[in-house]
């Protein structure tokens, strides 16, 4: 199996931990419950940069352009289509989530390069199991990252899927 990419979201900011996990894991800060802090943001970028891993902000395509970060990670929920509207350095990349087809094709309509598709292995209102996966991520040409209760348990069921990565919170916890 190939080297997977991985994901990890947190909603928040643990210097030591960071610092601590491998290297090729790249971070989205993803916390809706409070309003985004900019100085937060760049501690954040600060560490990652530190690094060598790339950081993305959910949900927040200005601020990501704007504090000059990797990229943005659009949730399911964002059906905004006005990210076609920005000048976007070549290195920056659009990535997101969905849940079916038709959300899969907002997240093309988007420009996103990589979409996360959940649930995998998380058994919420979104379950897609190992079957309905694959042949959802076979619609698309886009690459698939896979997301949804991704533990070291099931981690080799991965190898059934034809995907580029993996994304989650509990998989790269202490």
């Amino acid at each position: 199996m190939h080297s997977l990419k991985k994901y990890y979201f947190i909603n928040k900011f643990d210097p030591d931990h960071i610092k601590k996990l491998d290297k090729n894991i790249s971070i989205i800060y993803r916390n809706y419950s409070i309003k985004t802090d900019e100085k937060l943001i760049l501690k954040i970028k600060k560490i990652c940069k530190k690094n060598r891993r790339k950081f993305f902000i959910s949900n927040n395509f200005k601020l990501a352009l704007k504090l000059n970060l990797d990229g943005v990670y659009l949730p399911s929920f964002n059906k905004n289509l006005r990210s076609n509207c920005y000048t976007l350095k070549k290195s920056f990349q659009i990535i997101g989530s969905a849940h079916n087809l038709k959300e899969m094709l907002e997240k093309k309509y988007q420009g996103v390069k990589e979409i996360f598709i959940s649930s995998l292995f998380k058994k919420n209102e979104n379950f897609l199991g190992l079957n309905k996966f694959k042949v959802l991520s076979r619609q698309s040409k886009i690459n698939i990252i896979a997301l949804g209760g991704i533990s070291k348990n099931n981690f080799n069921k991965l190898r059934l899927l034809n995907i580029l990565g993996f994304a989650g919170i509990s998989y790269f916890k202490k």
